[in-house]
């Protein structure tokens, strides 16, 4: 099939469409200042992302999850301060950190013009790791409309497990072939691509801020590479 069979879109979430660099960044200098403290808080915060990021990776591939990503930003947080001789943070600061920064995430200012276009022919649903709650506040901040979201947090197996993907095109009803992954990251849509998904890069250069990202070059295979949101609405003739 090609990729003008495809019936519906499934987004990364974090990263591909929120960014969350800016977001932790913030809370980490805010929290530093109350207690005098600068650092690098750019950096720290890239950390932070791995190693949240590491927590909740193919979750359930053994056992079912017993957390979701949520606590696994307080997860990667804990580790920071140890590893950053952070302690002197306090619970509040910990949670203003690990919880209330990524429910008021920030929408990359060329997404949301382009998810009305995109709804026009597409469904369109948050396909992500991040935690139901999470999508659902900074859905209600940055006025987006998901026809719905899929978490992992409710399939019980997280991506890059291939069962994540082909939950999602069941609960879609639709064959692997027909819906399109999109996001900023290959390793997520090399997952895809092995269960079917057609697969959509869209670059996002300072998802890591200053650093860039891991892997800015798309993969050649990929169905559509396109460097923002509304290339993407041009390549999908929306």
């Amino acid at each position: 099939m090609s990729i003008k069979d495809i019936k519906a879109l499934t987004f990364d979430t974090g990263g591909t469409i929120l960014d969350w660099h800016t977001g932790f960044k913030n809370a980490f200098e805010k929290a530093g200042k109350e207690h005098g403290i600068e650092m690098d808080w750019a950096s720290i915060t890239n950390e932070l992302r791995r190693k949240s990021l590491k927590s909740v990776l193919n979750l359930g591939e053994h056992s079912k999850p017993e957390y979701n990503f949520d606590a696994g930003h307080r997860i990667g947080l804990e580790e920071v301060i140890s590893e950053f001789n952070l302690s002197v943070f306090t619970e509040k600061n910990i949670h203003d950190i690990s919880y209330k920064a990524p429910h008021n995430f920030i929408v990359w200012d060329d997404f949301p013009e382009a998810l009305l276009k995109l709804k026009k022919k597409f469904l369109c649903v948050s396909f992500t790791l991040l935690s139901f709650k999470l999508i659902i506040d900074t859905a209600r901040k940055n006025n987006l409309s998901w026809d719905a979201v899929f978490s992992c947090e409710g399939i019980g197996k997280y991506k890059i497990l291939p069962e994540a993907y082909e939950t999602a095109a069941k609960w879609l009803q639709l064959d692997p072939s027909k819906c399109g992954m999109v996001a900023c990251h290959n390793f997520d849509l090399d997952a895809a691509r092995k269960v079917g998904f057609k697969t959509i890069f869209v670059k996002r250069p300072m998802e890591w801020g200053k650093e860039g990202p891991p892997d800015p070059n798309a993969n050649p295979h990929h169905d559509i590479i396109v460097d923002n949101f509304s290339e993407l609405t041009e390549a999908l003739e929306c």
